[in-house]
């Protein structure tokens, strides 16, 4: 089997592609490197690109005529940038998902994974949510991942298209083989901050301490990313049993089930490293929200997966990817 992976050279994109690989799957890579790294692309087949260049995609099905399937990753993901270029988000998480599905039919490719966001739900009373849950995206970064989700059930009600959107809680940690992981030394999300402050020693912030929690800070789904990227694997191995041909639309939540606080995550933090933090408030930054956990089994219903690696499992393999970093890819 061959995938196409479009931001197959980020973060995600790039783990996914390992654990293809690991699996005998073949990925392909698309990627315009504005934020990936051509080193997370080596030795696997590499297109430097943007996702709605047909002419591009043309050489692609045209080195590739097999491949049977595209992960889709590809997007602008920062939440306060959203906030300040909703334009930019949008002409490039929507528009160009747009294009690029256009393109994808025009090659007969029908099998489509959408790497969307749990940002888009409403939380319900105790901040837990299933794929049934009502949608509030409170940042446009999280209404291009509702609207892109929008446009690919109305496509795939009608035309030769079958997509699984599968919505990502707080990916945490590295490959544990370290072939990839974070690639910005100066990452925005709470574990890269604890990180960046556990190295430097400067203190860590908490940004946002009147959420309605047990601890007033707000509160994720860390899930490792290796777990992640296995369940993109289970998903494209099962992908005509979720979704039968010829068309058809389904939902399914990545996430472990359990609901931290940024102040649980820095204790786990400081417990993992034996080492104490100075910790410090401010307020929440421009569209930050609550957040919230799953609560849903679907995933594992319907691909036979769930996540068996632990926060401390991400907070010691996100460490490692740190130190080793600076000798891939440089400072």
């Amino acid at each position: 089997m061959k995938t196409l992976i479009t931001g197959g050279a980020g973060y995600i994109g790039s783990t996914i592609a390992s654990a293809c690989l690991d699996s005998g799957i073949r990925p392909v890579i698309l990627d315009d490197l504005s934020t990936g790294r051509e080193e997370f692309a080596e030795g696997r087949a590499f297109y430097r690109g943007d996702i709605a260049d047909g002419a591009l995609l043309d050489t692609v099905f045209r080195d590739h005529p097999d491949i049977s399937a595209v992960i889709h990753c590809a997007a602008k993901i920062v939440v306060p940038e959203s906030v300040r270029d909703p334009l930019g988000y949008y002409a490039n998480n929507v528009s160009g998902t747009i294009a690029l599905v256009q393109h994808l039919l025009r090659h007969g490719c029908e099998r489509f994974l959408f790497s969307s966001s749990a940002s888009i739900y409403q939380p319900g009373p105790d901040l837990s949510v299933d794929e049934s849950s009502p949608v509030d995206p409170q940042s446009p970064y999280a209404a291009t991942k509702m609207m892109v989700e929008r446009v690919l059930a109305d496509a795939a009600a009608t035309l030769p298209l079958r997509v699984i959107s599968l919505r990502y809680f707080n990916p945490v940690g590295a490959d544990p083989l370290l072939r990839t992981g974070l690639q910005s030394p100066a990452p925005t999300h709470a574990l890269g901050k604890l990180i960046e402050a556990y190295e430097r020693g400067t203190p860590f912030t908490i940004t946002g301490t009147d959420w309605p929690t047990r601890d007033g800070s707000g509160i994720r789904d860390y899930i490792h990313i290796w777990d992640l990227a296995e369940a993109h694997v289970r998903a494209l191995e099962r992908f005509d049993e979720v979704v039968p041909a010829p068309r058809g639309y389904e939902v399914i939540n990545l996430g472990t089930g359990r609901g931290t606080t940024v102040r649980e995550l820095a204790s786990a933090f400081q417990d993992a490293v034996g080492d104490r933090l100075q910790v410090r408030e401010a307020g929440p930054r421009p569209g930050d929200a609550v957040g919230c956990f799953t609560r849903s089994d679907k995933a594992a219903a319907l691909l036979g997966w769930s996540a068996t690696r632990t926060e401390k499992d991400g907070v010691l393999d996100s460490l490692a990817w740190a130190r080793k970093r600076p000798t891939i890819l440089g400072r």
